[in-house]
């Protein structure tokens, strides 16, 4: 389709205030028609009218269960030219209409639980649901304790939140950054860990002999790379044979002037470039490279994550192939 047309018919999609009003519902809650239409108080015909249009346009999904249909956003496969626009009409969340819809969704939420469980009644979207003690930091923590690790390299490691968690879990940590500031913060944090050393350098060129690590971390610091490549090739290099690499950063975006002030130097990554750098550059074998989560409020920064492993020799004096 001409670029031109296109553009006008995802104005023309959005021009609908009730087409809006219902894409924002749904963007917070996973709904039934017939919920939809409870919450709203508008028409079942209209309401499917409009869905439909939605969902043709791939801004919802829909998810069958049982004799009914949930319905919700389509966050990770909306197309992009739709995603940028929905990006400016998704700021208008705060409406008086939407508040209303809000708060009638809470009667909605009350007559599933009377029908089930709060597990039953958020079924599908659990993660989207907050619940006493449930959070993912809470989670986290708990899997880690199952978690054993050799030694660690924390590259671009910050103050130490994450060193804080892995140190009881690992032979040793090291934290690795290029601020004598954040570095000390990081040694009051860890001060009570004997485990945990601390390096001032540039992850572009690791202060560290090769084989050095069983792990290194690249913990949302990629995007602060002036030559991304390189890192992932001194990553490799302080590697010992069978160690890991674990990313996590950035999808590629178009919103410079967001981050900017975070310092980043690049606008992150698509994940088939990260995946090409770390077999043909660094010459490691990928086991995941992918987008893994995408955020909820605009501009919904994606983030992909990565973990490759560093080829050990064979019996016969080659590596495996990455």
């Amino acid at each position: 389709m001409d670029a031109l047309l296109e553009t006008v018919d995802i104005l023309r999609l959005f021009t609908d205030p009730t087409r809006v009003r219902l894409a924002i519902l749904l963007d917070e809650h996973e709904l039934t028609v017939a919920e939809i239409t409870q919450v709203t108080r508008l028409a079942q015909s209209r309401v499917s009218t409009h869905l439909g249009k939605l969902r043709e346009a791939h801004v919802l999904r829909d998810r069958p269960q049982g004799t009914s249909t949930y319905y919700s956003l389509n966050r990770e496969a909306m197309p992009e030219s739709i995603r940028r626009v929905w990006d400016l009409v998704a700021e208008h969340r705060d409406s008086p209409l939407v508040r209303e819809d809000r708060a009638r969704f809470a009667e909605i939420l009350l007559t599933r639980r009377k029908t089930g469980s709060w597990a039953e009644s958020v079924a599908g979207q659990m993660e989207r649901h907050y619940s006493p003690g449930r959070t993912w930091e809470a989670t986290m923590l708990g899997l880690l304790s199952y978690i054993r690790l050799g030694d660690v390299l924390d590259a671009g490691s910050g103050d130490g939140t994450t060193a804080s968690m892995l140190a009881p879990r690992s032979r040793t940590v090291t934290c690795l950054d290029l601020s004598s500031k954040i570095l000390e913060a990081a040694r009051r944090r860890l001060s009570g860990h004997a485990n945990v050393r601390f390096a001032r350098g540039d992850f572009h060129a690791l202060p560290f002999p090769d084989a050095h690590v069983d792990h290194v971390l690249l913990l949302h610091v990629l995007t602060y790379a002036t030559n991304p490549a390189q890192v992932l090739r001194e990553a490799a290099r302080v590697l010992r044979p069978g160690g890991d690499l674990i990313i996590s950063t950035l999808a590629r975006h178009e919103h410079a002037d967001v981050t900017r002030p975070f310092g980043h130097v690049n606008q992150g990554f698509r994940p088939q470039t990260l995946r090409t750098w770390l077999g043909r550059e660094a010459r490691l074998r990928v086991e995941r490279c992918e987008i893994t989560s995408r955020e909820k409020r605009p501009p919904h920064f994606a983030v992909v994550s990565a973990f490759a492993r560093k080829p050990v020799p064979s019996t016969h004096g080659s590596e495996e192939s990455p």
